[in-house]
C-alpha cells in the first residue's frame, strides 16, 4: 500500500494505544491517508509496531479477539468527519462531546413524534417556537445530562461561570444524595 500513495498515518488498534475520543476523531479527519492495521489474538509482529505504526489506538479498556471492531470505530468516527458524509454539515457539531461552541458535554435530550408517549409529554419550551429558549433548555439539558451520566467530563467542559456553578449545584446534590 505504502508504495501506491503516500499514508498520513499508520495506525495500530491495541490496549497499549492511547484512548480514542472525539478529539482524535477530529484530528483523523483532518488528515489524506490512514492505514488501520488490526491484530488478532496476541497482535502483530512487534517490529511493526516499532518501525511502520506511527499511532496506537485503544477504544477502552478491555481486550477484545481481534482490532477488527475497533477498526471499524475509528473508521466510523473519523468518516463521518468528512464534509459531504452526513449531508448536512451541521449534523457533527451539535452532539456529544463535540468539540464546537458547546466543548464537551453529552448532547442534550432527544424528542420524537409522538408528542405524548405513555403519558408523558415532550417539554414545552421545546414546542413553543422561542429558538432562543429552546436552545437555553437545551444547554441547560446538556449540563444536567453530564453532571448525571459523565461527571468526568464536567472539569474540562467549556462553561461560563454561571454555568459551572448551576453544574457544582448538580454535583453537590448528586454527591449528598449518594451519602444517604
Amino acid at each position: 500500500l505504502k508504495a501506491e500513495r503516500e499514508y498520513d498515518e499508520v495506525i495500530y488498534t491495541s490496549p497499549d494505544g492511547i484512548r480514542y475520543d472525539q478529539h482524535e476523531a477530529n484530528r483523523l479527519s483532518t488528515l489524506g491517508n490512514l492505514i488501520i492495521l488490526c491484530g488478532h489474538y496476541k497482535g502483530i509482529d512487534y517490529r511493526i509496531r516499532e518501525h511502520l505504526v506511527t499511532r496506537e489506538i485503544s477504544i477502552g479498556d478491555y481486550v477484545l479477539t481481534g482490532g477488527e471492531l475497533p477498526a471499524m470505530v475509528v473508521a466510523d468516527a473519523v468518516v463521518r468527519l468528512i464534509p459531504g458524509a452526513l449531508g448536512d454539515e451541521m449534523s457533527n457539531v451539535d452532539e456529544s462531546f463535540s468539540t464546537a461552541e458547546d466543548g464537551g458535554l453529552l448532547e442534550y435530550a432527544q424528542y420524537t413524534r409522538p408528542a405524548e408517549f405513555n403519558g408523558e409529554g415532550v417539554p414545552p419550551v421545546l414546542v413553543s417556537g422561542d429558538h432562543a429558549k429552546v436552545d437555553a433548555w437545551r444547554r441547560k439539558n446538556a449540563i444536567e445530562r453530564t453532571c448525571r451520566w459523565r461527571p468526568d467530563l464536567i472539569e474540562t467542559a467549556r462553561l461560563t461561570p454561571e454555568e459551572r456553578a448551576y453544574a457544582q449545584e448538580i454535583l453537590d446534590a448528586s454527591y449528598s444524595q449518594s451519602e444517604e
